[in-house]
């Protein structure tokens, strides 16, 4: 990537996973006898980036790992994928950030996450790589590390002229500065959920409600809906797009909104249409929830 190349920079969260396999995710106060269990790389940060170099356009990452193994596990996998990795952070004497993920019979699961040496991103990270907030490039940000930081990196790109995607996972409400900062926001259903008045999403009608909700308080609002597909809402052209989900055999629906969120980018990054971007990431989506892994 040359200094003046528009890169997808992806300002967030690495964490090294266990991923659990077995029958059903436990109850409170149960055992289950589990089948298999692989690490990998991810955090929704490390899994965007890896994804939008994967699909051709520069990538660059920046986050903190700690000087452990897991550190250096994760910033083996950036550069295995061709994500440029020079404003990720070796912190010395914190833990890396790491997951448990545990999934069941149909492919569905739940994770714990470990913030660890994520939740130390801040100022200095922010202007170390200041050179990556400029004109034509995309900033993409999670909820996985604070929001205070994520106003930083944002203000810093919408000075230089860049556009913010927000993915606001885990569930968690932006606060009113960052709001003012993003461009578009993406959601799952849960998350819309949290994020706008509409009660339950749990269909494409209620999916686009919910994206014209938030579409008040965003330019762009993009609320997947798993198994349903995919609506969005831009407001200033009063564009409305709502795609069903392909249909698949589920294998693991692991990494499916993160795989979204850097093909969105990607395509955006290549002045796709916003309709055309959309149809692109919920292809590649759909492809990464059907085919085996690990």
């Amino acid at each position: 990537m040359t200094s003046q190349d528009p890169a997808v920079v992806v300002f967030g969260s690495l964490h090294y996973d266990i991923v659990v396999h077995g029958p059903g995710r436990p109850k409170k106060g149960e055992t289950v006898t589990g089948t298999a269990w692989h690490p990998d790389c991810g955090g929704k940060g490390g899994n965007q980036a890896v994804s939008a170099a994967k699909h051709g356009v520069a990538s660059a990452m920046i986050g903190a790992v700690a000087d452990d193994q897991f550190g250096v596990a994760l910033l083996a996998n950036l550069d295995r994928n061709g994500v440029d990795r020079a404003f990720v952070r070796t912190i010395e004497g914190a833990g890396s950030g790491m997951s448990v993920a545990i999934f069941d019979a149909e492919g569905d699961y739940g994770a714990v996450i470990v913030s660890g040496s994520n939740l130390q991103l801040g100022a200095r990270d922010v202007e170390a790589s200041k050179d990556l907030f400029r004109p034509g490039a995309i900033l993409v940000l999670q909820n996985e590390v604070p929001d205070a930081a994520n106003v930083l990196a944002a203000s810093a790109m919408k000075r230089a002229g860049g556009r913010v995607i927000l993915n606001a996972a885990p569930a968690r409400k932006p606060s009113l500065e960052l709001e003012a900062l993003v461009d578009i926001v993406v959601v799952n259903a849960v998350e819309a959920e949290v994020l706008s008045d509409v009660a339950e999403v749990n269909s494409l009608d209620s999916a686009l409600a919910a994206a014209r909700t938030l579409s008040k308080t965003y330019p762009v609002a993009v609320v997947t809906a798993g198994g349903d597909g995919v609506a969005c809402v831009e407001r200033d052209s009063g564009n409305e797009t709502a795609i069903p989900a392909i249909k698949i055999k589920l294998i693991s629906t692991h990494g499916a909104g993160d795989e979204f969120i850097g093909v969105l980018a990607a395509q955006l990054i290549q002045n796709a249409p916003m309709a055309t971007a959309l149809s692109k990431a919920n292809e590649a989506a759909a492809i990464l929830v059907s085919t085996p892994r690990g």
